[in-house]
């Protein structure tokens, strides 16, 4: 009797353990704008929730869109899931947003949510080439079809010269409402909040779980900000600049590294560098060593550097299916990098001539001779010697005083080459003569 009480107890504990185990759910959150550092954040929740064995994933989308790279990453996330992978749109999705709503296992609409409006853009606002059309034509199509929804209508979202009957005419993009959606198909059920999904999934009063993004994420997020990535490439170039000038490597160069280092080490962990920038890179910084080193002064291998530096640069900021808007980005967060770079040498070299340092080392302002700084040596045994104009003075040149060839200056008049001078003062490396022979002439050598 003892020992069918103890297994029935550990039939009830497991079956406890089990059911508490199956009633986790996590929730994603995907809000505001989609860019880069959201992917790596989306796909650990993801993999958390595989290992915890929990019974779904519920993406709380809010979002106006973004980058397509990001959200292709998220796309594949949620298809490696491993676990059932739901949608809630609350309240919009939008542009890369639908797309990734798209990729779920099924949508669930706030009422009054929106869904599509998903055509490429560029930094402008203006639609991207046709083949970059087709491309996120293709993907939005293959996402419908893999979750048996209507392909055309997915594919309207992306291009309004599709015609859908019943739906869409031509010439107008395809965004649903939610009461569109549920029509359609695209839309499985209406939720007011988190909890009624939870109950339209079949998880009602499920523990939901809503991990917050670690340092790491946090770290790569800010790395990865547009403001922040400008930044570290002005100080990536002006410790290059730095370099080449010493000549030699110092605090310039390791600036350089770090900054470097941190922007293509951010952009290889949320998937945008790859061992092709690295190696450019790599290439850029020999090139640059060899204008260092070998070749001193700046020709063609430093510009070569600079230019294999610059294009891994811009390589790393842009993803695999690139849009005029991506391309277009990358280039104003160089073109950010290169004023900043240009404004803070501007700055150094205004700065360098007030510089107590700089003054010191090229004597720009004047020294006692009592701390023993002189021009020139004194020669005061000069005056009063006569000599010879060995070129036309006009009013400088050359006399020959005492068998002594020296630069000499007239008080103002000219002196005809061969004339006879006289020293009337001299003034360290300054020596003031005057035409016509003093009483201390004699034979002159010339």
């Amino acid at each position: 009797m003892r020992s069918m009480l103890v297994a029935g107890w550990l039939l009830v504990a497991g079956s406890s353990v089990a059911v508490a185990q199956e009633s986790v759910v996590y929730r994603v959150p995907i809000s505001g704008t989609i860019e880069n550092g959201l992917a790596p954040f989306v796909s650990r929740v993801l993999r958390e929730a595989r290992e915890a064995g929990a019974k779904a994933a519920i993406l709380d989308i809010d979002t106006p869109g973004g980058r397509i790279d990001a959200a292709e990453r998220i796309v594949d996330a949620i298809r490696g899931a491993g676990i059932p992978v739901y949608a809630f749109v609350n309240p919009r999705a939008y542009s890369a947003g639908a797309m990734i709503a798209l990729a779920a296992g099924g949508i669930y609409m706030q009422p009054g949510g929106v869904l599509g409006a998903a055509t490429p853009v560029d930094g402008q606002g203006t639609k991207a080439s046709e083949k970059i059309v087709s491309a996120m034509r293709a993907a939005f199509r293959a996402l419908a079809e893999a979750n048996g929804l209507d392909p055309r209508i997915a594919e309207g979202m992306v291009d309004e010269s599709i015609e859908i009957e019943g739906v869409k005419p031509a010439g107008r993009l395809l965004t649903l409402t939610t009461d569109e959606a549920l029509a359609v198909g695209y839309a499985k059920g209406t939720a007011a909040d988190f909890d009624a999904v939870l109950t339209a999934v079949g998880v009602a009063g499920a523990r939901v779980e809503t991990p917050a993004m670690n340092w790491a994420e946090y770290i790569v997020r800010f790395l990865t900000n547009p403001v922040v990535s400008p930044l570290l490439l002005s100080l990536g170039m002006l410790g290059l600049v730095f370099e080449i000038k010493a000549g030699h490597f110092g605090i310039g160069g390791l600036i350089s590294l770090t900054s470097l280092g941190l922007f293509f080490g951010s952009g290889m962990l949320i998937g945008l560098a790859g061992w092709e920038e690295i190696i450019m890179l790599g290439l850029g910084f020999v090139a640059i060593g060899i204008e260092v080193f070998v070749l001193p002064g700046f020709g063609v291998a430093g510009i070569l550097g600079l230019g294999l530096i610059g294009g891994s640069m811009v390589l790393a900021l842009l993803s695999g299916m690139p849009t005029s808007g991506d391309v277009g980005r990358a280039l104003a967060i160089l073109g950010a990098a290169a004023v900043i770079t240009a404004a803070v040498l501007f700055a150094w070299i205004r700065h360098l001539p007030h510089s107590l340092r700089f003054r010191r080392v090229l004597l720009q302002e004047g020294l006692a001779p009592a701390e023993g700084y002189i021009s020139a040596a004194p020669r005061a045994d000069l005056v009063g010697k006569t000599g010879t104009a060995f070129t036309d003075l006009r009013p400088s040149g050359v006399a020959v005083i005492a068998d002594e060839r020296i630069d000499v200056v007239t008080e103002g008049d000219y002196v005809p080459q061969g004339s006879p001078v006289t020293v009337v003062r001299s003034d360290g490396y300054r020596h003031v003569v005057r035409g016509g022979a003093g009483p201390d002439a004699g034979t002159i050598a010339g």
